[in-house]
């Protein structure tokens, strides 16, 4: 499992990947679905990322039935990857939903930013200690999100 971990920063390393260097967070910010910007930072354990509208429809629904601060308490972020929707779609549809939710949601809508590790039809979760990145995880459910936070 270790030598995977290895692998994996490895690989992270040599991506032109300005949030994490040689496995540390880079202080970054992202807006949200209101246009407003955060700042993550080394205070932040686990950083949720999605790419598929599937995993993003999963993350949000368990968001929604919980309190609007739940990530704020787990001092975790959610991020959606939305760059591959059509600008179209996107204006129309998914950010008037996006903003319906009572939870942030940090938004990627860049097709250049290429930040995040992605599998297919995964939930990626970094998870974080001070700062350095102690694993990244690609997940089936919300669920084993959770487990991780």
């Amino acid at each position: 499992m270790q030598y995977i971990f290895i692998i994996m920063m490895f690989i992270t390393s040599l991506s032109a990947n300005d949030y994490f260097q040689n496995g540390k967070l880079q202080t970054f910010t992202l807006p949200d679905q209101f246009e407003k910007i955060h700042t993550v930072d080394k205070s932040v354990r686990t950083i949720i990322v999605t790419f598929e509208k599937s995993t993003g429809a999963d993350m949000n629904s368990f968001l929604n039935d919980h309190e609007p601060d739940f990530l704020q308490k787990h001092n975790a972020v959610f991020v959606a990857n939305i760059s591959k929707m059509p600008s179209l779609i996107t204006k129309l549809f998914a950010m008037p939903k996006m903003k319906k939710y009572k939870h942030t949601i940090l938004i990627i809508n860049d097709e250049e930013n290429h930040q995040f590790l992605y599998q297919k039809d995964k939930i990626t979760v970094y998870t974080l200690d001070k700062g350095v990145v102690t694993s990244i995880d690609y997940v089936d459910t919300v669920q084993d999100v959770i487990k991780k936070l």
